[in-house]
């Protein structure tokens, strides 16, 4: 008994130790930028900072999304290694290296979810002096939720006390508003409509505008010229979940191959659609690969609307886990079996096989749902054998 209650006290001394030295660390880092939303957090957190970086801060980015990294302030990158789960107790790691990089600014990916941790992140382990919300939409409804509106409101969590958010999100923005002004903080609403055409053409990938006008305007704000951001942000190298297109000759068919798995919540595939219309011209095959997991399957009835009434592709092929409930989700709700395949379970190359099998001269390709393992296959079993297209 005796000996459990020093372990305790010992336990409790060590954490209150842990936190002030990481609070110490904190007031270090006198630029600090907590990058949260649904969709574009690890695009936006490169952007930024390789937009300082251009303009001569020591800048250290954190990224969580497909893989996570440390971006140092030469622009090397270093992978983050996990025992298991991620969590969000890995900023501690994150400020104590930039500390001993000694550098002016900190550039991190929100990767908290559920609304507790939001305030932890932004309490505790961050404190920004400037907060990003990329969007919000639709993902992550069952610890977020219900509604999307529930969602900006526990996004907003994070929005600094006395400070400044920036925000491309429109529909939810009302919410924002009002939850900024809770915390006596200045939101700042851009738009992608600012963001040329000629802009875009420095991005060998591509790229999303408000990601771009997010980034571009929180560079400004910390003091570097529009220009020289964007010059930074053109060299920066991308995550790798961003848009990717391969142009693949197998036999004589001509494929059109886009690795579109990092997005998987339905507002971000419809805008993703949009932007790749000038990759299916009329007579163009549109395949949609749909990677399901067994532990996202809550996604299920968005994603059967999705695929159901929000695209117009000719065939939905399922792979990866718990592909049934999907499946029968959207042949209720009208999708023909004719424009539907269950091949879920089936390997990275029992897919490529069987969608290339099903493609005529011309196809368009699309893989969608989620990155994780057997996407990241899947797309190796393509791009291995394509040829990228520069954006």
């Amino acid at each position: 008994m005796i000996f459990a209650v020093i372990l305790l006290l010992l336990l409790v001394s060590y954490g209150a130790w842990e936190y002030r030295r990481h609070q110490r660390n904190l007031d270090a880092i006198p630029l600090r930028v907590l990058v949260n939303g649904t969709r574009g957090k690890s695009s936006v957190t490169r952007l930024i900072t390789g937009g300082l970086r251009q303009g001569r801060l020591k800048v250290l980015g954190k990224t969580t999304g497909t893989k996570p990294r440390l971006i140092y302030p030469d622009g090397s990158e270093h992978p983050i290694l996990r025992a298991g789960k991620a969590n969000i107790i890995e900023q501690l790691m994150v400020f104590r290296r930039a500390v001993q990089l000694n550098v002016q600014a900190v550039v991190t990916e929100c990767m908290a979810v559920l609304p507790p941790n939001q305030v932890i992140m932004q309490r505790q382990l961050v404190r920004s002096t400037v907060g990003v919300i990329t969007n919000a939409r639709a993902d992550h409804l069952d610890e977020m939720g219900p509604t999307v509106g529930d969602v900006a409101r526990c996004l907003a969590r994070t929005i600094p006390v006395g400070g400044a958010v920036f925000t491309c999100e429109q529909i939810q923005l009302p919410i924002l508003q009002e939850e900024a002004e809770t915390r006596n903080a200045r939101l700042i609403a851009v738009t992608g409509s600012a963001v040329t055409d000629e802009m875009m053409r420095g991005f060998s990938y591509i790229e999303h505008k408000d990601n771009v006008a997010l980034a571009l305007a929180v560079c400004e704000s910390l003091g570097v010229p529009r220009q020289t951001a964007l010059e930074g942000m053109h060299t920066a190298q991308p995550d790798p979940g961003v848009l990717r297109v391969f142009t693949i000759r197998y036999f004589e068919k001509e494929i059109s191959f886009v690795n579109a798995f990092a997005a998987n919540d339905p507002d971000s595939y419809v805008l993703i659609w949009d932007t790749l219309r000038c990759y299916a011209p009329a007579g163009t095959e549109v395949i949609v690969i749909v990677n399901c997991r067994q532990d996202r399957v809550q996604r299920t009835e968005s994603m059967a609307d999705l695929i159901t009434h929000r695209i117009s592709a000719d065939r939905f092929v399922l792979v990866g886990e718990s592909t049934l409930p999907l499946y029968n989700r959207a042949r209720s709700l009208g999708l023909a079996p004719s424009r539907i395949v269950d091949r879920g379970g089936e390997s990275a190359e029992e897919v490529f096989e069987h969608v290339v099998g099903l493609t005529q001269k011309r196809s368009l390709i699309i893989g969608i749902g989620n990155i994780v393992g057997l996407g990241e296959e899947i797309v190796m079993n393509f791009t291995n054998r394509g040829k990228e297209i520069v954006y």
